[in-house]
C-alpha cells in the first residue's frame, strides 16, 4: 500500500460519520431502552445511555428538543427515542442523536399516534385552506358526546347561559373503550342528516391517554374530515392533544371552551348594539349642529340678505359683456374688410387670367411638337419593322428549300453526316411542299483533302 492512501483518524472519523449520515433508514429511527447515566448539562443538553440485556447506545438530545418533554427522565426509566444515528467526530463513537422521547409504558401508543399524524398530514387532512369559518350566529348546535358525561352538561350550561335562542341537537356516542371509535363515527354521520346544524361540537371530558385514545382513530379523524358541518373539536383539558384537534375546524382546549367558540354571548353583542347606538345618535347630533351652523352662515350672507341686489349684479355684468362683445365683433370685421381689400389689390398685380392664357398657349405649341415627332418616330419604326421582316423572310429555311433543298431526318434528329444512319434504315425527307420516306440502299463517302472521309448527298435512294 503507498504511503498517500494512509488516513488520519480525523478523516477516517469524518468518512464513518459521512456513511451513517447517508443511509436514510438510520436518519429516523425508534429505539426503546432503559435509561442509564443520565446528565442533565447545565447548558441544558441532555447526555445518557439507552441499554437493554445485550448492548448499549449513546444518546444526546440538545436543549431545543427537550424542552418539549412531557416528563422527566431518570436512571432506571424506560423510554422510547426518536432521532437520527451519526458518529461523534472526536472519540470516534457513533451515537443517537433523540429529537423525540416517550416513556415505555405509552410509548406503543404515541408511535402509533405519529405514525396516524403523519399519514394524515401527507394526505392534507390537516391543511389550513381546508379549515371552514364558524357560523356567527348558529341556530341550531349539534354535540356527539356522552350522554352521561360532564362534557354534555359543561357544553348545555355555557350555551344556554350565553346564547338562549339556539338550539341544542345532541347525537350520543360512546366516547371510551374499544367501541367508542364506531359509536363517534356514526353519532357524527347521524348529526349530518340532519338539517339547519350550523356548528357541531364533538368532544368528551378529560382524563388519561388511554381513556382519550378514541379520539385518536383514523375512523374517527376522517368522519371529521368528511363531515358536512364545521366541526370543533373538544377533547380533554388545555394540555391534551390529539388526532381529532388536527382534522377539525376548530379545537378548543375544553367542553366549555368550545360551546363559548360556537355561540356568541348575547349580553356582549347587545352591549356593542348599545354602543353603536350611542356613537350614531352622538354623530347625528354633530351632524345636526354642523349643518345648523351651515344654515345659520346661508342666512346670513349677503346673496341671501338681499337676493335682488345679486340679480342686478348680475345682469349689468352681462350688459357689460354683451356691449364688450359687440365692440369685438365690430372691429373683428372691420380687420377682415381690410385684409380682403389688401388681398384684391394683389390678386390685381399678378394679372393670374393673362399668365393662365400664356400657360396655355404654350401647352398647345409643346403639344403640336410632341405629336410631329411621335408621327415621325412611328414611321421610322414603321420602315425598320419591314427591313427585318424581308430579312427574315430570306433567311428562312422553307425559301432555301423552295430552290430546290430538302432537310433529312433520321427518326426526330437532322441528318448532317452519314454515320448517323446505317443501310436498310429509313429516313424521311422534307421538301417546301411536303415529305416522303425513303429506304437507305448504299452509302458512299467523299475523301477530304486531308484523306478523312465526309458525307456528302446523293446517299440516299427513294
Amino acid at each position: 500500500m503507498a504511503i498517500q492512501d494512509v488516513l488520519s483518524v480525523s478523516q477516517l472519523n469524518r468518512s464513518i460519520k459521512m456513511l451513517l449520515e447517508r443511509d436514510s433508514q438510520l436518519q429516523d429511527v425508534w429505539v426503546r431502552g432503559e435509561i442509564s447515566n443520565f446528565t442533565h448539562h447545565s447548558s441544558g443538553h441532555m447526555y445518557f445511555t439507552l441499554k437493554d440485556d445485550q448492548s448499549r447506545l449513546k444518546v444526546v438530545m440538545f436543549a431545543s428538543y427537550n424542552r418539549f418533554l412531557r416528563f422527566l427522565p431518570k436512571n432506571g426509566t424506560k423510554a422510547i427515542v426518536r432521532g437520527s444515528i451519526s458518529a461523534f467526530e472526536r472519540d470516534g463513537a457513533y451515537q443517537l442523536y433523540a429529537r423525540e422521547m416517550q416513556p415505555d409504558g405509552i410509548g406503543s401508543l404515541y408511535l402509533a399516534f405519529e405514525q396516524l399524524k403523519e399519514k394524515l398530514a401527507a394526505e392534507g387532512l390537516f391543511a389550513t385552506e381546508r379549515k371552514r369559518t364558524l357560523p356567527r350566529f348558529p341556530k341550531r348546535v349539534g354535540v356527539v358526546t356522552s350522554p352521561t358525561g360532564a362534557a354534555i352538561r359543561d357544553i348545555c350550561t355555557t350555551i344556554r347561559r350565553r346564547y338562549p335562542q339556539a338550539d341544542i341537537v345532541l347525537a350520543p356516542a360512546i366516547v371510551q373503550g374499544v367501541e367508542a371509535p364506531l359509536s363517534i363515527v356514526k353519532a357524527i354521520r347521524n348529526i349530518n342528516r340532519e338539517t339547519g346544524i350550523d356548528v357541531l361540537i364533538v368532544g368528551r371530558g378529560g382524563g388519561s391517554i388511554e381513556e382519550l385514545w378514541a379520539f385518536n382513530d383514523e375512523q374517527v379523524a376522517r368522519a371529521i374530515a368528511s363531515s358536512l358541518i364545521p366541526v370543533i373539536s373538544a377533547v380533554g383539558h388545555e394540555t391534551d392533544v390529539t388526532i381529532a384537534d388536527f382534522v377539525a375546524d376548530v379545537r378548543a382546549a375544553t367542553p366549555t371552551a368550545a360551546a363559548e367558540l360556537a355561540v356568541p354571548h348575547y349580553l356582549e353583542w347587545l352591549e356593542r348594539v348599545s354602543q353603536l347606538d350611542t356613537r350614531m345618535q352622538r354623530a347625528m347630533r354633530q351632524r345636526t349642529i354642523q349643518e345648523r351652523k351651515r344654515l345659520d352662515g346661508l342666512s346670513q350672507s349677503y346673496a341671501m340678505r338681499q337676493p335682488q341686489r345679486r340679480l342686478e349684479e348680475a345682469a349689468q355684468r352681462l350688459d357689460s359683456v354683451q356691449l364688450r362683445m359687440k365692440q369685438s365683433m365690430k372691429q373683428l370685421m372691420r380687420l377682415r374688410r381690410e385684409q380682403y381689400s389688401r388681398l384684391s389689390e394683389q390678386m390685381k398685380r399678378y394679372r393670374i387670367s393673362e399668365q393662365l392664357n400664356e400657360r396655355h398657349a404654350k401647352v398647345m405649341t409643346l403639344r403640336s411638337r410632341l405629336d410631329a415627332r411621335m408621327r415621325q418616330q412611328w414611321q421610322q419604326k414603321q420602315l425598320q419593322f419591314g427591313s427585318r421582316l424581308a430579312q427574315l423572310d430570306a433567311l428562312s429555311p422553307l425559301k432555301v428549300m423552295q430552290r430546290g433543298f430538302s432537310l433529312v431526318y433520321s427518326g426526330d434528329q437532322l441528318v448532317k453526316s452519314v454515320n448517323q444512319f446505317a443501310s436498310g434504315d429509313e429516313l424521311v425527307v422534307r421538301l417546301s411542299d411536303g415529305s416522303a420516306t425513303a429506304r437507305v440502299e448504299r452509302i458512299e463517302r467523299e475523301e477530304k483533302q486531308n484523306g478523312s472521309q465526309e458525307d456528302g448527298p446523293g446517299n440516299t435512294r427513294k
